[in-house]
């Protein structure tokens, strides 16, 4: 990643993103939430969002991992 990228994005980089990060889709708002996993994709509950299949993508518009971007609590 450059140093220009936006902060917010996770563009692929797990290295820096904790097990419990809520990620949100850029495009439709989605957010992916560790703890209740995602039924769609049949992802158990528990699986942190770097942990998800590289072929993953948002349960509502299809937007890919690179897509999310990492949400404050």
């Amino acid at each position: 990643m450059s140093d220009d990228f936006f902060a917010g994005a996770y563009g692929g980089d797990a290295s820096r993103l904790p097990a419990d990060a809520k990620l949100e889709c850029k495009i439709c708002w989605h957010v992916y939430d560790p703890a209740e996993g995602d039924a769609v994709w049949q992802v158990p509950p528990g699986t942190a969002f770097a942990d998800l299949p590289e072929h993953w993508s948002c349960p509502q518009c299809g937007a890919p991992k690179q897509g999310f971007l990492v949400l404050d609590d």
